[in-house]
């Protein structure tokens, strides 16, 4: 069984409007999608002792996720406002809480380098342990949310072998050049999610593209986590490009169609 850690951010998404109150963050996200599909997953990260920790943390557990090196710290768990605006998750205010000061340990770097891959993005403070990393044979999977160019992911860039990223809007022709640039940095592999439209990748070679799998939208928090987790899972397998960008959207289509993240 694939043995993947996710490192970094985590936050309780709180929605405004109902005070519904999830457990959710890019890595947490995927942890537990790759639970979902048979992977085994650990978190590395750090909560509250307040009662959003306490909820994350044993939110995580029931998912079967390894949270033996997630942290509890004095303090407050990172809050994420959301409200939903026709289905779709719109960001509001973001409290960091205790994940302002996190940075990974070197015995949270070793249980890392244990692992087959790591999953990180671009809140997670880690991306200045990504070359230790690497440089001991661990790949690295980074989420440049809709930042891709961001100071924290270009340092990562270098260090990392899929690089993940949202674009919503450009057309084909600017998404490619887009592609072509980030691959510049290092990764092996450049993908691009776009909302209903679907996904693109380019691996130095060839570009490929996927469209959405159809269903029903209840809520698109944790989309583009589903997609990156059934993307890695399949690319680990060592399935072809195109085979990956399908699964992930077969991921992310079982999570919208539901209220929150997981």
């Amino acid at each position: 069984m694939m043995r993947i850690a996710c490192a970094g951010d985590n936050c309780i998404d709180y929605y405004d409007a109902t005070g519904e109150a999830f457990p959710g963050g890019n890595p947490v996200n995927v942890a537990v999608y790759l639970r979902r599909l048979g992977a085994d997953a650990s978190y590395i990260g750090a909560v509250g002792d307040d009662a959003y920790g306490r909820l994350l943390r044993t939110a995580l557990a029931e998912k079967g996720v390894d949270v033996s090196h997630l942290r509890s710290e004095r303090g407050a768990t990172a809050l994420s406002h959301v409200s939903l605006v026709e289905g779709d998750r719109v960001f509001g205010d973001y409290e960091e809480g205790v994940m302002a000061d996190f940075r990974l340990t070197a015995e949270e770097l070793d249980f890392i380098a244990a692992h087959d891959l790591l999953v990180t993005g671009l809140w997670s403070h880690t991306e200045d342990h990504l070359p230790s990393l690497r440089a001991r044979g661990i790949p690295v999977a980074f989420d440049g949310a809709d930042r891709p160019f961001a100071t924290a992911a270009r340092k990562a860039l270098p260090h990392v072998s899929v690089f993940f990223f949202s674009d919503d809007g450009s057309d084909d022709a600017v998404l490619q050049d887009r592609l072509r640039q980030l691959a510049a940095f290092g990764p092996a592999l450049t993908v691009a999610t776009r909302g209903s439209r679907g996904s693109m990748a380019w691996d130095g070679r060839r570009f490929y593209s996927a469209g959405i799998v159809p269903c029903r939208v209840v809520d698109t928090m944790g989309a583009g986590d589903s997609f990156i987790a059934g993307f890695l899972l399949s690319w680990l397998q060592g399935q072809p490009v195109d085979a990956c960008l399908t699964a992930g959207a077969r991921n992310a289509a079982v999570t919208i169609g539901y209220r929150g993240a997981w």
